[in-house]
């Protein structure tokens, strides 16, 4: 891989070479991805949004307080994963840099 944190021989290699040419994912450096890192909630829908296409949210989609900002790289994602995906950690709430469980990865896919 491109990167010099994922050895060829590494059981996701094929899994990140893939996220990347489909542009899911950049990594988190041009030549690093740190695949020992925790993956936050913005970055999970993030990654699931893009894959499918990154479709627009319809217009009645939920806006989490916490994740307004419509120049932040997970605010479309975070809306339509809203619609049918997750919901957010309250009703107002999404918590974008909360680390994401496994319950939560599950219940996302």
């Amino acid at each position: 891989t491109q990167f010099r944190d994922v050895s060829d021989s590494a059981y996701y290699a094929d899994a990140v070479e893939w996220a990347v040419t489909e542009g899911v994912t950049k990594g988190t450096s041009g030549s690093t991805f740190s695949p020992g890192s925790t993956v936050t909630r913005a970055q999970a829908v993030t990654f699931l949004w893009r894959a499918a296409g990154q479709p627009e949210p319809s217009a009645s989609a939920p806006i989490f307080t916490d994740a307004a900002n419509q120049n932040s790289y997970y605010y479309k994602a975070v809306r339509w994963a809203a619609e049918g995906i997750t919901n957010g950690v309250t009703a107002t709430q999404f918590q974008p840099n909360g680390t994401l469980h496994y319950d939560q990865i599950l219940a996302f896919l």
